[in-house]
């Protein structure tokens, strides 16, 4: 069975700013000394995502079958 899931606005794109390092961790490198490079970095998406979802709940609610 083959089920797709829909997610509204799902192929607008969004602009995350970050640097080399935040973007090399991301991808796997360890920063066995700066952990903070992956913590800020996984913040910065995390918070895009919010204020992306944020504005479409401003929309009104979603509907079930839109995400099925």
């Amino acid at each position: 069975m083959s089920q797709q899931t829909r997610i509204p606005h799902g192929d607008e794109k969004v602009t995350v700013e970050l640097t080399v390092k935040e973007l090399m961790a991301l991808t796997g490198v360890r920063f066995h000394n700066n952990h903070h490079i992956e913590i800020s970095a996984r913040k910065k998406l995390n918070e895009i995502i919010e204020n992306t979802y944020r504005d479409i709940q401003s929309e009104g609610p979603i509907d079930y079958q839109m995400l099925v």
